[in-house]
């Protein structure tokens, strides 16, 4: 999991199965699109913002199709095998 005391400044990426996963605070309104999309990846912090929970078993697709789900792209995907980032 990601440190829940970590500063919301704190944009960091976490390893989860193939992809680095970084989600952008300052961008993160809390509507949880995520969080419905891919629950064991995502969660909502008290703060109300996204954050990545590193243990989660979620498919790599539903990882992406999470970010994707985003309405402000606030989450950045980076494919760990090829180095490129793919969302946004």
């Amino acid at each position: 999991m990601s440190d829940p005391n970590s500063s919301p400044a704190d944009d960091q990426f976490f390893q989860v199965g193939k992809y680095q996963i970084k989600v952008v605070r300052n961008m993160c309104i809390g509507a949880a699109t995520c969080v419905a999309v891919s629950p064991s990846t995502y969660k909502l912090d008290s703060d109300n913002k996204a954050v990545v929970q590193t243990a989660g078993t979620d498919t790599p697709e539903n990882i992406l199709m999470a970010a994707q789900s985003c309405p402000t792209r606030a989450i950045v995907v980076v494919d760990t095998e090829t180095g490129k980032q793919v969302w946004p």
